[in-house]
């Protein structure tokens, strides 16, 4: 036989387990040790090895000693601001495979979740505040990493927003909230880019933990979204192992050396658990291995054109939201002063489990040394990044005194940003605010350039400095790409993917994050990020998708043209400046009048063109129809409020260039009734209403029981008790059994959905 005729042979994953004895079957469940799954080889069935890796592979030696070497690419969160799923999914690819050659099957990456507050100790693993920039650059580094054969594994669903209490808090937050936010970038990433895995979070949601429950486990990941790959548990969430798995959890991590599979025997001896439940689950973990198997043959791994994409990355991911005078590119300074221990010795990445063995990434200061004139250096403050002195202090000041200009290099200490605590500020450490404020006096002109992972306060220095360039964690590249943008041999094109607020004080979460007493309350809502700074209209720093660069854009000729059940939405943009540069056209769609609360507008599409000076280029995207929807708390389900629909072109969230109304007609929506249900509900319901009317005429022909029902001051008093407590009186026609004839012949009515139109404006 040859390999495709063995493979044919061979049985499939549901034969094999449910061929398997239940202690064979129940052994596959859980890990081998701290990152394999169990083989059976007698069986057929190989084992799978995970690893971390969202900015590179971050695989343990067998010893423990350390970690593998391996490319150190920008972290997630300045990947996002490149705003570019096609560089996410080649560095996807790049980290996929160097996984593979150091032996790993499954990347336990992307992490997804959004950015509730700036606090979070690990924003720096994840990409947005914005769930629709999350799920596309998600689904691109699933793309790049199942495209080289690993499985990508994306977590941590859901709802596992903090650090603080993360193994067990409990993060109350509404269904609307649920549905628009913190599902809505996994629903998009399962169902477009398929991942192999999904990772359970350690948090509770709503009291019930996310390994236990099976609304989210089943019910909506798998019946909902058809997600047909294996979940599996962050390292020890597992509270209870039996419900685990009937709840739809398949693999506990790591290894219970044996304890919680007995614990899945046991309960299926004792008909607590339908042993169908465990084989179902093994089969997906042999299903696993099988695709991990069946897996094209490994890419080469090119350290070298690695590097180089870790460099073209970071160039992408800093971020310019300041240039005054036009500062930069630093052109023809004769004289440039670099200051900041962290010039010498820039951080590259956060610290934890993902956490890279890394090359060195170089000094700023000597990768600028050939692209200037001459390059003066002081520390300004200790390697620490919290410590200075008046001598410090001093001789920065000379060095920036005697530059044309000066680039004070600031940042984030190291553990400031880390897995397993939240941070308690967003400020930089006391002495960089001296330091800058003081080189800004000294200085001609000054240029700040901020490392860090997560948002930190720009106040009260920004506006005293001429220009601000924001770099991210990014990677070993970090040194080779500042030079390149500071000089103008690139142009920086990175955009916000979260807002940076003047003070913490003015972020929707600062009042219920990280929460107490084991709860965290999602008081916000829906207003996460730029959708509740923009609804309230308060003042930032800068806002969600700002991003300057060595040139000038106009959009125009915007267009909205229906295409099935969405939209496609065009635009031209013209480059009106004198250097090349690269625009990105975000598209946010505002709502209608509608009886709930909405965020202004939501992202709901980008696209990219890089154009030459005096060029122009045409960009289209496509618009869902559920960036229109919302989510109905009352009757379950996605609704569209009819009206007429903003489709902003913007640049940033607060930087509307062109907007196009679109007439969409709504959901006709009736919330299910019951004998809880207010009068006021059961008569403005546009079926039941009539109905209720009839049968009080048939029931009291004198009217009175009507006109008490209807009277608008009655109403005002009565309308909103439960219609049961009304239906008691005997001194009216309304009852039990009349109000259960008209629900009865209520049910049934279906929802109408709207249709769309068009009419754009300018």
């Amino acid at each position: 036989m040859n390999s495709d005729e063995l493979a044919d042979a061979r049985p499939t994953a549901g034969a094999l387990a449910a061929d398997l004895l239940l202690e064979e079957a129940a052994s596959l469940l859980s890990g081998a040790d701290f990152a394999s799954t169990k083989a059976l080889p007698e069986r057929g069935i190989r084992a799978v090895m995970m690893t971390d890796g969202s900015n590179g592979v971050a695989m343990n030696l067998p010893d423990w000693s350390g970690k593998v070497p391996a490319t150190c690419f920008p972290t997630s969160s300045a990947m996002a601001s490149t705003w570019d799923p096609e560089l996410v999914e080649r560095v996807a690819g790049a980290i996929a495979d160097e996984a593979r050659a150091a032996g790993a099957d499954v990347l336990l990456s992307p992490g997804m979740n959004l950015k509730r507050s700036p606090l979070g100790g690990r924003n720096f693993e994840y990409f947005s505040e914005d769930p629709l920039l999350t799920a596309r650059l998600a689904a691109a580094f699933v793309r790049g990493v199942q495209a080289a054969g690993v499985g990508a594994c994306v977590k941590h669903f859901v709802a596992n927003n903090q650090e603080t209490d993360r193994m067990r808090v409990s993060a109350e937050v509404s269904e609307r909230a649920l549905r628009e936010l913190y599902l809505a970038a996994f629903e998009a990433v399962v169902t477009e880019a398929k991942p192999w895995l999904v990772m359970a979070s350690y948090n509770r949601v709503n009291g019930s933990y996310v390994s236990e429950d099976r609304r989210l486990l089943t019910g909506i990941l798998r019946d909902e979204w058809g997600f047909d790959g294996v979940v599996v548990s962050d390292w020890g969430a597992v509270e209870d192992r039996v419900r685990a798995v009937s709840a739809g959890l398949d693999l506990e991590m790591p290894s219970t050396s044996g304890a919680s599979d007995a614990q899945v025997v046991e309960a299926v001896r004792a008909g607590v658990l339908d042993e169908s439940v465990v084989r179902r689950s093994a089969e997906r973990v042999i299903a696993l291995g099988e695709r991990v198997s069946a897996r094209v043959d490994a890419r080469p791994v090119d350290r070298e054109r690695a590097a180089a994409l870790a460099v073209e990355a970071a160039r992408k991911a800093a971020v310019l939201v300041r240039n005054e005078h036009e500062t930069l590119p630093l052109g023809g300074a004769a004289r440039v002063g670099v200051i900041g221990a962290l010039a010498d010795e820039p951080r590259i990445q956060g610290a934890g489990s993902a956490g890279v063995n890394a090359p060195a990434a170089g000094s700023i200061v000597e990768a600028l040394r050939p692209l200037v004139g001459a390059v003066d250096h002081a520390p300004g403050y200790l390697p620490d990044a919290v410590t200075t002195s008046d001598e410090l202090l001093a001789e920065a000041v000379r060095v920036a005194a005697a530059s044309d200009v000066a680039v004070v290099v600031v940042g984030l200490p190291e553990t400031a940003e880390s897995e397993g605590y939240d941070r308690t500020t967003i400020d930089l450490p006391e002495a960089q605010v001296r330091l800058i404020s003081r080189v800004a006096l000294a200085a001609p002109r000054t240029v700040v350039v901020v490392i860090a992972g997560g948002v930190v306060s720009l106040e009260p220095w920004r506006p005293s400095v001429d220009a601000i360039l924001l770099a991210g964690l990014a990677g070993q590249g970090v040194s080779t790409a500042l030079a390149d943008l500071l000089v103008g041999a690139a142009a920086p094109s990175g955009r916000l993917a979260e807002t940076m607020p003047l003070a913490l004080a003015d972020t929707p979460s600062y009042l219920s994050f990280p929460g107490e007493g084991g709860r965290s309350v999602y008081g916000e809502g829906v207003f996460v990020g730029y959708r509740g700074h923009d609804v309230a209209g308060s003042p930032v720093a800068y806002p969600f998708g700002h991003g300057l660069t060595y040139t000038t854009f106009e959009f125009e000729d915007a267009m909205v043209t229906p295409d099935g059940s969405g939209w496609v939405a065009t635009a031209t943009v013209r480059n009106t400046g004198e250097r090349a540069g690269r625009a990105v056209v975000q598209v946010y769609v505002s709502p209608p009048a509608s009886p709930v609360r909405r965020p202004v507008h939501k992202l709901a599409a980008f696209a990219a063109v890089e154009l030459e000076p005096g060029a122009t280029g045409s960009v289209s995207v496509r618009v869902d129809r559920r960036s229109v929807e919302r989510w109905d708390e009352v009757g379950g389900g996605w609704v569209v409020d009819g009206g007429a629909h903003g489709f902003d072109f913007a640049a940033s969230s607060r930087d509307i260039r062109r907007t196009v109304l679109v007439e969409i007609a709504g959901t006709e929506v009736a919330a299910p009734l019951t004998r809880h249900s207010t009068l006021v509900e059961w008569l403005d319901h546009p079926v039941a209403g009539v109905l209720l009317l009839d049968e009080l005429r048939t029931a009291d022909p004198t009217g009175a029981t009507i006109g008490m029902l209807t009277n608008p001051t009655a109403v005002l008093m009565i309308g909103g008790l439960p219609i049961h407590r009304l239906a008691v009186d005997a001194g009216n026609a309304l009852s039990e059994e009349l109000l259960e004839r008209v629900r009865s012949a209520t049910v049934g009515s279906s929802d109408r959905p709207g249709t769309a139109s068009t009419r754009p404006t300018s």
